[in-house]
């Protein structure tokens, strides 16, 4: 039976990276389309996969998915024998959902209105928000992660999901760039999962298209 063709539409300098790293995870071929931010990015043709016209995105046959978590849940459900997401029947589904949509939702929302300085100025704004403060979100990460590993080395026991990988790329991404306060709990979750072969590969890809567009700065 033929494979269904997957593409991913990508920028090395984006959260495109999550959703390669996740392409690595199914282990399954793609084709990658590599997009430049204000011109083919912004291009009416890239507009048909996503009107938005930010990446990541991905095609698989006829479907298209925006959004980087979207797009870990999808895959994960589509190939199931990588065991990327607990089963629907299981409880373990339930804290897939809630750590994928926490990431996704409260902590992207916190972050950026950090590094951005709005925070909100009164409890009505905060309330407003949803996410509260940056501290809370901060907080709420910090407690619940020293709950979950003192139970399993990942979100949801001992078996690395799609959850996994979104809320690790933006602890990455976050330590490394300074929007996220170092905590040790949120360096010792990470780790291990920093050395997945997967997210090593996704990487080195990556790196290298970072280091071609460097060198062509029309590309960028």
């Amino acid at each position: 039976m033929p494979t269904t063709p997957l593409t991913l539409y990508t920028h090395p300098y984006s959260r495109g990276r999550i959703a390669r790293w996740m392409l690595e995870e199914t282990g399954r071929p793609y084709d990658t389309v590599l997009l430049d931010y204000g011109t083919s990015m912004k291009a009416d043709e890239y507009k048909t996969i996503n009107p938005m016209g930010k990446v990541p995105a991905i095609r698989h046959g006829d479907v298209v998915v925006t959004e980087a978590a979207a797009i870990c849940a999808y895959l994960a459900d589509q190939f199931p024998l990588q065991h990327l997401a607990p089963a629907v029947t299981s409880p373990a589904r339930g804290i897939y959902y809630r750590w994928l949509f926490f990431a996704a939702g409260p902590l992207e929302a916190a972050v950026t209105a950090h590094a951005l300085n709005l925070h909100p100025g009164t409890p009505e704004q905060s309330r407003t928000a949803g996410y509260g403060s940056y501290a809370d979100v901060l907080d709420t990460l910090e407690i619940e992660l020293e709950r979950t590993l003192d139970k399993g080395s990942y979100l949801c026991g001992e078996h690395f999901t799609a959850a996994d990988l979104y809320l690790a790329s933006h602890l990455m991404w976050g330590l490394q760039f300074g929007t996220i306060e170092k905590r040790p709990v949120f360096e010792r979750y990470i780790a291990p999962i920093l050395g997945r072969e997967a997210h090593l590969r996704a990487s080195a890809i990556d790196d290298e298209l970072a280091a071609t567009m460097q060198g062509n700065p029309a590309q960028t």
